[in-house]
């Protein structure tokens, strides 16, 4: 009997616990190998999995892995082979993964611009030392310095730059031409030419991933432009036309389709009653594409604009870009090209409620039917948050009343869903971002999301989203750890002890203060002088109780009522030659110089540097001299003020105080954006880039002496 249990033991049981595994679908994951460029992510499938789900890599410094909802994700983050290990309870599934290392690349891959003109090409993916070679330095040099060759065009004629990393060469045809026009570079400013200016008016636009349960936002961004001519510095609103089309970013991502990334356009039409045509977004404006489309032009803010671009954050390959590029070009009546700006369009689809609304995350958001335990991580959390829509409305004759209004089932908001018909929330809560009414009973969309959720508690830290003071309580919904929206020089300043000196508090409150119901969504916003008067930098735009602060001075005030809203908005207001703030000063969110390449290519097109556009050659062939004239009753800064600034002390120095300092030894306001060097009381001063300019650098403080 006992050699017959061991022959049961070693027999039959390996048998059963091969059938009990057998009970479970096979590991599977998919595709069985992947290449991938360096910074490059992917995805893996997993299916079959029994139990929980670990995933490694062989070598990190190749790529890493990271598992999550049935998705392995894969970045990419150095040259060379690994493999990347999947593993359940029962099954080890392989998979080899090899990251390559993309070739040098250039951009653009030719260029014309007139003897005299400089411009630039952008050099990415670069291994070692880069350098630059002109095959004839009488038509053009060639200088590479910190990822960009600087061209300059000296006698007409053709000739070729040879760009160079340790591995790989580039061969760029240059054409220099003996007439003016044509537009260099980016826009910048040529001999009798013209400067383009392009920009985004938000420095972000949302969009939701999925759209089949309910959206906050659809696919809208706004580009606007503003052409100078050089000759005269003023701007041209006449006989011209603009277009805006795609184009590759440094890294080659280009964004050429839009309707095959999204589902919007199956949905459109139950969210605005309208069936659009692939890639047509709701004003009529195309996603950018390699044909050129046209913006109109708006007499009362003299811009060209293009509002309702529907353009996603997934580029042609595939791949996650929150930054993608569009060229924009001003053509002359006989459709000659006058000039071209290279600018960002930012997109993300980053708003995500996961973090609390995931099935099985925090037990206080389970609603009460239960949490709905879908595959798709958007359309789960999305039909969570009906669910508890309905719990907490269902019962009231407001909500019935709004559900029978709207065509919606009457047993709730997601079974209207559930039943095909998604719900767009600004049907209901008022959206001054689509132009929504709210319905009887129910607060505009900005009041009811941040004036609820202040009072709700971040699951990682405890504590109140009202009471976190720093941007993670905004990135919990907005964009986000990836997309990092607020990314200009404001939001990347930092204090002393390497802290960041602003949040997005610093400038809207508390989330309860944006939540506030006396508050105009979209409209109620910081202004540049609640910050910036009287010679001072603050870091805060509003007191302990959310108020946004007011001060008499004008100097960097936005315009008031624009355009006939009653508010003060940087984003519509204009100054210096009736150019819009933005256009000099970058998007909000993303003023120069930002922390993300894209941003700033725009300004070191036009002026050779990230930063605000104030080099006044940017613009004007012939810089004018002029002690009050400049933006913000700016000076001419440049040469030519250093000799004739004695003058203008002479007649007070308490307006040079409001730039340079109250000792007169140089604040942020006067801070050095290139290297320069000057002639000054007969001797050469160099200023270095950061060195704040004062009246002690050149002579004995203000008096001169």
């Amino acid at each position: 009997m006992k050699l017959l249990r061991l022959w049961w033991a070693a027999l039959v049981m390996p048998l059963l616990f091969l059938g009990s595994q057998a009970a479970y679908a096979a590991l599977s994951v998919s595709p069985g190998s992947i290449t991938l460029a360096i910074a490059g992510k992917a995805m893996l499938s997993v299916s079959g999995a029994s139990g929980s789900v670990r995933v490694s890599s062989s070598n990190t410094a190749v790529v890493t892995a990271a598992y999550a909802s049935g998705k392995v994700t894969l970045t990419a983050k150095g040259a060379g082979k690994a493999t990347v290990t999947v593993r359940d309870r029962y099954t080890t599934v392989n998979i080899p993964v090899t990251v390559i290392r993309p070739p040098l690349a250039v951009s653009p891959t030719s260029v014309t611009l007139a003897s005299g003109a400089k411009t630039t090409l952008t050099v990415s993916n670069a291994m070692g030392t880069v350098s630059a070679r002109s095959s004839n330095t009488n038509i053009i040099a060639a200088k590479f310095s910190d990822g960009v060759v600087k061209l300059e065009a000296h006698d007409a004629g053709s000739a070729t730059v040879t760009v160079r990393d340790r591995i790989t060469s580039v061969v760029v045809p240059v054409t220099v031409t003996s007439t003016t026009g044509g537009g260099g570079g980016g826009g910048t400013p040529l001999p009798g030419t013209y400067t383009l200016l392009a920009w985004n008016d938000l420095g972000m636009h949302c969009m939701d991933g999925d759209y089949s349960v309910f959206s906050i936002l659809p696919p809208y961004n706004t580009l606007h432009a503003q052409l100078v001519d050089s000759a005269n510095g003023k701007l041209v609103t006449a006989n011209v036309t603009v277009t805006y089309e795609s184009m590759a970013d440094a890294d080659g991502s280009i964004n050429t389709l839009s309707s095959t990334k999204t589902n919007f356009w199956q949905y459109a039409p139950a969210f605005f009653g309208v069936n659009l045509a692939n890639d047509v977004g709701l004003t009529g404006n195309p996603a950018p594409s390699l044909i050129p489309a046209g913006m109109s032009f708006e007499q009362a803010s003299g811009m060209f604009k293009a509002e309702g671009i529907p353009i996603t954050p997934i580029d042609d390959a595939g791949a996650k870009n929150f930054y993608p590029m569009v060229k924009v070009v001003a053509r002359d009546a006989t459709g000659k090209q006058l000039a071209q700006a290279r600018v960002v369009l930012p997109v993300s689809d980053e708003m995500s409620c996961a973090n609390c609304h995931a099935s099985g995350t925090v037990a206080e958001a389970r609603p009460k039917a239960g949490w709905a335990n879908l595959a798709q991580g958007e359309r789960d959390y999305k039909t969570n948050i009906l669910r508890l829509h309905d719990d907490k409305h269902l019962g009231q004759s407001a909500y019935q009343n709004a559900l029978v209004s709207k065509g919606f089932s009457p047993t709730g908001l997601a079974a209207t869903a559930a039943g095909g018909k998604p719900i767009l929330c600004a049907a209901c809560h008022e959206s001054n971002a689509l132009g929504t009414k709210s319905v009887a009973g129910a607060k505009s969309l900005t009041a009811a999301m941040h004036g609820m959720h202040g009072m709700v508690k971040d699951p990682k830290p405890g504590k109140l989203l009202d009471d976190i003071t720093n941007r993670d309580a905004c990135y919990q919904c907005h964009p986000g750890s990836q997309t990092k929206c607020l990314r200009g020089v404001m939001g990347t300043a930092t204090l002393a002890d390497g802290s960041m000196a602003m949040q997005c508090q610093s400038c809207h409150g508390t989330m309860s203060n944006v939540g506030s119901t006396t508050r105009t969504g979209w409209l109620s916003q910081p202004n540049c002088q609640a910050c910036h008067h009287d010679g001072k930098r603050e870091i805060s735009a509003v007191s302990s109780t959310g108020i946004l602060k007011q001060w008499l001075d004008t100097r960097f005030a936005t315009n008031p009522n624009v355009p006939g809203t009653g508010f003060s908005l940087y984003r519509f207001s204009k100054g210096h030659g009736n150019l819009q703030c933005e256009a000099c000063h970058g998007s909000t969110h993303a003023e120069y110089p930002s922390d993300h390449r894209n941003d700033n290519v725009l300004a070191q097109d036009v002026q050779g540097f990230a930063g605000t556009i104030s080099e006044c050659s940017s613009c004007h062939k012939n810089v004018p001299l002029t002690a009050t004239g400049g933006p913000h009753g700016m000076h001419t800064v440049g040469s030519a003020w250093v000799k004739g600034h004695e003058s203008a002390a002479k007649n007070g120095t308490t307006a040079c105080a409001y730039c340079h300092g109250a000792d007169y030894r140089g604040s942020p306001l006067s801070t050095v954006k290139q290297a320069r060097t000057f002639n000054a009381d007969g001797k050469m001063v160099n200023f270095a880039v950061g060195q704040k300019v004062g009246c002690y650098d050149c002579h004995n403080g203000p008096k001169g002496n």
